[in-house]
């Protein structure tokens, strides 16, 4: 969804406040939920640069992995609203985790200012060449006939790679035996080995295995398919209900940011997200460009959250 941008000119009588002014002068402190090499500081390198341009100020990268990104957040909250310090944040700190985990030092509503969305992740249900199956009907036909035998592995308890197959499960009247893992990557190591059998996966770091062979990719998750494996069908064209499967970026800032600082950080985020490079490298990335008001991206982390919510009260599910 593309809006169109604040007029130039207000945004310029905003920022003439002396709050403001000071703020831009520092740089830009982004922190980063994953240590180096993870989709989000991959995500947040690949911006730093343009925006730096735009807002005429550094971007520094500041990773701060740790327990589903709690640390990070933590240290967003704590974090003083001066226009100096974002987050580039994902569904599963906002939507998935006040769902998953009962005493959460935060609150994703009240402790946070919403900046701007940046881009959709698209996911893939991918199986071994090992389990034999290569649709995503010898699948689901597969799981009723041996129910709990098919293991999926996952990026840990309560990701979205877990909550996803799950959800594809439900659908599909299944039930499978899931694996956890430390990321991504261990878990499609041991799909390759075929020490398990299958995975829902962001598409972005599995393509390079589906096109080289070694996994076979059985359905995607969009509205439509997806122009990375146009052959692949979406869950609605094998006939299961589309499913609500999540996995946005946006910037995020602490708690009593003002609102000029906001318009602006969002301004420079839509003028960078929508700019052709941009764009280009996002989709080569296997990510989809979103661009939108701060209240947009909170209003869908709110309508999201409930629905996942009501999932995970309905399937008993929870994170110690």
């Amino acid at each position: 969804m593309t809006i169109s941008l604040p007029r130039r000119g207000a945004l310029l009588a905003a920022l003439a406040t002396p709050a403001v002014a000071i703020a831009q002068e520092a740089p830009l402190r982004v922190i980063i939920p994953q240590p180096p090499g993870g989709a989000t500081d991959i995500l947040a390198r690949l911006l730093s640069e343009p925006l730096s341009r735009e807002l005429g100020r550094s971007v520094v990268i500041e990773n701060r992995p740790g327990a589903n990104g709690i640390v990070a957040i933590n240290a967003l909250k704590q974090s003083r609203p001066d226009g100096n310090t974002i987050m580039l944040g994902g569904v599963s700190i906002f939507s998935f985790n006040p769902n998953l985990f009962p005493n959460l030092p935060y609150d994703p509503w009240r402790d946070f200012s919403w900046i701007a969305p940046i881009a959709d992740t698209p996911f893939v249900i991918i199986a071994g060449k090992k389990m034999g199956v290569n649709t995503m009907q010898e699948f689901v036909a597969r799981g009723r006939a041996q129910p709990e035998r098919i293991t999926y592995g996952s990026a840990g308890n309560g990701n979205s790679t877990h909550l996803g197959m799950e959800m594809v499960a439900e659908r599909a009247n299944i039930r499978l035996t899931h694996v956890p893992f430390a990321g991504s990557a261990p878990a499609l190591t041991a799909i390759i080995a075929g020490d398990i059998d299958c995975m829902f996966s962001p598409l972005g770091s599995t393509l390079s295995a589906i096109e080289a062979g070694t996994v076979v990719p059985l359905v995607t998750m969009g509205h439509e398919r997806s122009p990375a494996l146009p052959n692949v069908p979406t869950l609605r064209e094998v006939g299961l209900d589309f499913i609500t499967l999540p996995g946005w970026y946006a910037f995020i800032g602490p708690a009593g940011l003002q609102p000029a600082v906001v318009e602006r950080v969002n301004a420079a985020t839509r003028t960078v997200v929508e700019s052709a490079a941009v764009t280009q490298k996002l989709r080569e990335a296997v990510l989809e460009p979103i661009s939108g008001t701060a209240q947009s991206i909170q209003d869908r982390a709110r309508t999201e959250s409930a629905e996942i919510g009501a999932f995970i009260r309905r399937r008993g599910i929870r994170v110690e």
